[in-house]
């Protein structure tokens, strides 16, 4: 087993890492792509961090068990990060590389389920022509990156996408009411003297908003943040968050086959959902492990309190309304 190399962080600095001893001690609870057969039936996968190449394992995962499908796959870059080289391919090759294994997470999909597919603007259209070829496709959400480098002759990139598609339009979940976002009055407005769609509370004045498909109000994951890790292309948790609770249900089949970190498993189980996932990189399967093990303890979302989710930069109204 390949050792880690030690890092030397500030005493403030919360990113969570593992010790040679923790990541000994996480890999033996992966399920690995070498175990029987039955390994892989729907019991024994919920809840388990699967060690393996995503086409590997795919196919032995049980037809229609998951409900919501969570994708984040590599984005049509170059890049080399622990150990793991990727090329840029072109358009017609990324899109070929998503239709290898699309179609069998649409087999793994409940007639009835969902499926978000995580991407940058190189690779957005690829994803949506994919996906239209296969399923429903409902919506895409754009939300706002607040980190990124600059750059010298072009925008620099502030946003990504995330595509929304079914199975069956006429029959699928999204609870709206899960994933209102509460933002500041700026001219709140009164009738009769009394507030009109708007709360007045010790911690201000507020509005529940309707969810729409453009989010500013995500924050990547940092240091000082309790959530962060190593991995390069982290997923906030208020933002898996926002998809497990529009498009699941409690005890509801969370899945993501890139699952990096551990983002997708660690936010289903604090939100009450079952869940599975695959991911080829051992340190970052055995971080998954290690942030689910802390789930266990502290169930807490930043951005989300009191069953709603805030506005950036609102997290002393969110303290004063939690802790009065």
């Amino acid at each position: 087993m390949a050792g880690i190399k030690p890092k030397v962080r500030a005493p403030r600095n919360r990113t969570i890492a593992l010790s040679e001893s923790e990541l000994s001690r996480y890999a033996k609870k992966l399920l690995k792509v070498s175990s029987k057969p039955s390994a892989f039936a729907l019991q024994n996968l919920l809840g388990k961090t699967i060690l393996g190449d995503t086409l590997t394992v795919l196919s032995r995962i049980p037809a229609e068990v998951a409900d919501l499908i969570i994708v984040d796959p590599p984005y049509n870059l170059a890049k080399n990060f622990n150990g793991s080289r990727f090329s840029a391919m072109s358009d017609a090759e990324y899109e070929a590389y998503l239709d290898s294994w699309m179609g069998e997470l649409v087999r793994v999909l409940k007639p009835d389920g969902s499926l978000y597919v995580c991407g940058d603007w190189r690779s957005s259209c690829a994803i949506q022509r994919s996906l239209q070829s296969k399923l429903c496709v409902l919506n895409r959400i754009t939300w706002g990156r607040e980190k990124g480098r600059g750059a010298s002759a072009n925008w620099k990139n502030g946003m990504e996408d995330i595509w929304f598609a079914v199975k069956d339009p006429q029959n699928y979940c999204f609870n709206l009411d899960a994933v209102r976002l509460r933002r500041r009055v700026i001219a709140p407005y009164k009738l009769n003297g009394e507030p009109k769609d708007w709360n007045d509370s010790e911690s201000g004045k507020f509005r529940d908003t309707a969810p729409s498909n453009f989010w500013d109000d995500i924050s990547i994951p940092f240091w000082s943040m309790p959530e962060n890790t190593d991995h390069p292309t982290q997923k906030p948790e208020k933002l898996i968050a926002k998809l497990i609770l529009a498009s699941s249900r409690p005890e509801s089949i969370v899945f993501d086959p890139f699952l990096g970190s551990g983002t997708t498993s660690v936010v289903a189980k604090k939100l009450g959902r079952q869940f599975f996932g695959i991911e080829q990189n051992l340190e970052y399967a055995c971080l998954c492990e290690k942030r689910l093990e802390i789930a266990g303890d502290d169930a807490s979302i930043q951005g989300y309190t009191d069953g709603v989710f805030w506005e950036r930069n609102s997290l002393g109204a969110q303290k004063s309304k939690k802790n009065p």
